[in-house]
């Protein structure tokens, strides 16, 4: 039974860490990060891995922004996390080619198999050109725009009046992520608004699937790879979950074919067995864009098709409710930045000396761009909170960082996002104060803050594409908000993040809703 003599190893180690803590009073990191025989730093990890995000804070800032995780030996769980910026910018930009997201990445975020996040080279670039014409396209921008409106008006404001009028409690954080994934899926695909979010909060299985890999996708990390293999097939525990979620998406994926089923005829001319030509090319031969939907079209196959949508749908629904939730929640805790953002708003899309009247209908694209100070507040939540805590990378070829750390070929490599925006070393003393105006020059404009400081939308090649629509999204949401109710955060409740490839809360937002006058 060697499985229970580690375990009952890793127990012994822990009480002795918790005995050492109080009879010497040494700081408990220093000997959570103890490298043990056979073991490396797995029993420390087991310590911490309820508040494994925050402990790395500590650990990255007393380790020199760089630190060596040794796992269990030949398990595979070596890593080098770091937060250096040098080190950050030389890996996603000034040596990219160098870092790619490799064979054991792919491996363990098989669910996305075929879709941009996990491509590399030739393969990615294609990919991301055809993704990033489909993005930039003005029709599908005013689509992105619509469909968040629309389901403002006629999902999110109907729930809020609700639960105003009723006096309830509601978790914030189901509410955007429900909004978030009625947006995204309708985007996407052009399927009917599946209604998750209404007064009825229905269970919607392919939401709940797209949640079941994510938390599969982030465990997969902290196991040894042979143990998520054997769960995998044997099909047990979280595994068994993302198996099943991958046959939700198979679903999702046969209805859209058949939603759509004259459209993919019409694209079917291509010969889709000599791909890899010249990469304009590849938008009529990966995909189509719908003249008045301007979806995803023409997949080469239908796991294709599936790990496509999923990762649309990730980057879209997840990235966009975790902001959303985690802004709302800093903002209960900074009431003079509340009216700030207000006024801002009634400055720019009312203007001065009108007050009392009834506020005109305004388009987003004109009026959003404005706003600098919400701007600079949704940029300093991400700072604080990045929707992907981590970005994971491995060296094709053996390297020498910036920081001195060597690092082997194919060895894993952390970007540890959540904890880059804690770092005293790099945003100063105040780093974890929450201000916006560390956002905005003495002229009123926004500072450029470089990537490889503030990575919440990657950096270099990999930079987000969708990064301009989602702060337009999330602007709309936020105005529509805060022109219209007070949120007021439940009180008692413990905020902190849950052990995910998404930044949620662990416990969720509870609030009330009251509308303003």
């Amino acid at each position: 039974m060697p499985s229970i003599s580690v375990i009952g190893v890793s127990i012994a180690i822990i009480y002795f860490l918790i005995l050492h803590r109080f009879l010497f009073k040494k700081p408990l990191y220093r000997f959570i990060i103890i490298s043990w025989p056979v073991l490396g730093m797995i029993p420390g990890l087991l310590f911490v891995l309820h508040r494994v995000f925050d402990f790395a804070v500590e650990v990255l800032e007393n380790s020199g922004l760089t630190f060596p995780f040794k796992g269990p030996w030949f398990a595979g769980m070596d890593m080098l996390v770091t937060v250096d910026p040098a080190n950050i910018h030389y890996l996603l930009n000034s040596s990219f080619s160098n870092f790619a997201r490799g064979s054991d990445f792919r491996e363990v975020f098989d669910a996305f198999e075929d879709s941009l996040l996990t491509k590399d080279s030739d393969a990615w670039k294609n990919l991301r050109k055809a993704s990033q014409v489909m993005i930039n396209h003005q029709g599908y921008q005013r689509l992105s725009i619509s469909t968040t409106r629309s389901k403002l008006k006629d999902g999110l404001v109907p729930f809020f009046n609700h639960i105003a009028e009723e006096g309830t409690t509601v978790d914030l954080q189901d509410v955007f992520w429900r909004f978030a994934y009625d947006t995204t899926i309708v985007t996407v695909t052009g399927c009917d608004d599946p209604r998750s979010l209404s007064i009825e909060m229905p269970e919607i299985e392919s939401a709940t699937a797209l949640n079941n890999i994510g938390e599969g996708v982030i465990y997969r990390h902290a196991k040894p790879r042979f143990l998520w293999k054997l769960q995998n097939w044997i099909g047990v525990g979280i595994e068994k979950k993302m198996t099943e979620a991958g046959v939700v998406f198979d679903r999702v994926c046969a209805e859209y074919i058949s939603t759509n089923r004259e459209e993919i005829k019409r694209s079917q001319g291509i010969n889709h067995d000599h791909l890899d030509g010249e990469s304009e090319d590849l938008l009529t031969s990966h995909m189509k864009l719908d003249p008045t939907k301007y979806q995803l079209m023409n997949p080469i196959n239908d796991k294709f098709l599936r790990d496509t949508i999923v990762g649309f749908l990730l980057a879209g629904r997840d990235t966009i409710a975790s902001a959303l939730t985690w802004f709302f929640w800093i903002l209960s805790e900074n009431p003079r930045v509340v009216t700030k953002i207000r006024q801002e708003i009634d400055d720019t899309i009312l203007p001065r000396g009108s007050s009392g009247q009834e506020r005109p209908s305004y388009d987003p694209i004109e009026y959003l761009d404005k706003l600098v100070y919400l701007h600079a507040a949704l940029c300093e939540t991400m700072r604080l909170n990045p929707p992907v805590p981590i970005e994971r990378m491995s060296p094709v070829k053996s390297d020498v960082l910036p920081s001195g750390h060597k690092v082997e070929a194919n060895s894993k490599i952390l970007i540890f996002i959540y904890a880059l925006g804690k770092m005293r070393a790099i945003w100063g003393e105040d780093a974890l104060e929450f201000k916006p105006e560390r956002w905005i020059s003495k002229t009123g404009a926004l500072r450029h803050i470089p990537s490889f400081k503030f990575l919440a939308f990657n950096g270099g090649p990999r930079s987000c594409l969708g990064k301009h629509i989602a702060m337009i999204q999330m602007k709309i949401v936020v105005v529509e908000i805060l022109q219209n109710y007070d949120i007021n955060v439940a009180n008692g409740q413990k905020i902190q993040p849950e052990n995910h490839m998404i930044l949620r809360m662990k416990q969720g937002l509870k609030v009330t809703i009251n509308k303003r006058c």
